[in-house]
């Protein structure tokens, strides 16, 4: 069996980025002293939310991700979707951090993920059925 190293990397970079998510959010709890919800702030609502849509994704592409590298899919698909999820999470992160209404990280960001998240799936039923 292989190991899916373009997978850990991706996933590695992902965990980076939900740390920095995270730090954010309990810095805001720290200063605002709240220890569950957001106390009515909107800033701590709003980069609860950021984390949350993180969570909500990045792990279901990341298994993914791991299945399709494991089921053979060649590199150059990995890398460019890896990348382009990567990219897609900064830019929602960065959008919706700024505002919670419409903004270019946010429209980029979410259309970018779903756009990896069908390919990705499109991707395995076509690998699956190849393989039957």
């Amino acid at each position: 069996m292989t190991t899916p190293k373009i997978t850990l990397l991706f996933a590695s970079l992902q965990v980076l980025l939900m740390i920095v998510l995270l730090a954010r959010v309990v810095r805001r709890r720290r200063h605002l002293r709240v220890g569950i919800g957001d106390g009515g702030d909107e800033l701590l609502a709003r980069r609860i939310r950021v984390h949350a849509n993180f969570i909500e994704n990045v792990p279901v592409a990341m298994t993914l991700m791991a299945l399709l590298e494991l089921s053979g899919l060649a590199a150059p698909w990995l890398w460019s979707l890896g990348g382009t999820l990567l990219i897609a999470r900064v830019l929602h992160s960065i959008g919706l951090s700024g505002s919670s209404g419409e903004s270019f990280g946010r429209f980029w960001g979410t259309l970018l993920t779903w756009v990896v998240l069908a390919a990705m799936a499109l991707l395995g039923i076509s690998l699956s059925i190849s393989t039957l």
